[in-house]
């Protein structure tokens, strides 16, 4: 039987951001895109687990993650500096999620400008439901790694981002 050309085994091989890098690369680079790859699949696994089991985004999920941890309320512009995304995108998804009654968006009396943003009861809930199946996706995700390693990749990474902050 002939060996199949590269071209036929390059279709079957699945293509992500590691495997674009060969061997002769630095390896600083290949681990970038190692790194890269698991946050990249990782995070496309959740995004389509929350689309099927609860129809959310993550960014909706995100933005109720931080409503979640801050009971008292959020204003628009600190939602936005959290989630690293722009007021607009904070808005599009405040105004969806109130219209659906999972947020309520309270006028500030010392600034008519700026919203304070909470969940409501029903955000509370619906959350709490996400949260806890997130959770457990995370858990299944990273089945494959012993607690050991998983101790060890969390230090070390830590370390990474100590590095990163204060070069």
């Amino acid at each position: 039987m002939p060996n199949p050309s590269p071209a036929a085994g390059a279709e079957s091989t699945p293509v992500d951001l590691e495997t674009r890098a060969d061997h002769t690369e630095h390896e600083a680079l290949r681990l970038w895109l190692r790194l890269l790859t698991c946050t990249n699949l990782i995070e496309g696994d959740i995004r389509s687990r929350l689309r099927q089991d609860f129809a959310c985004t993550l960014p909706r999920f995100d933005l109720m993650a931080q409503l979640d941890r801050h009971p008292e309320g959020l204003k628009m512009g600190e939602l936005s500096r959290r989630m690293m995304v722009t007021g607009g995108n904070v808005t599009g998804i405040t105004d969806q999620l109130q219209q659906e009654g999972l947020v309520s968006r309270e006028a500030l009396p010392t600034d008519r400008r700026a919203y304070l943003i909470r969940l409501t009861p029903a955000g509370r809930a619906a959350f709490s439901r996400m949260a806890r199946a997130h959770e457990d996706w995370i858990e299944q995700l990273l089945a494959g790694l012993a607690e050991t390693d998983r101790r060890a990749l969390f230090r070390l990474l830590g370390r990474l981002k100590t590095g990163l902050i204060s070069p």
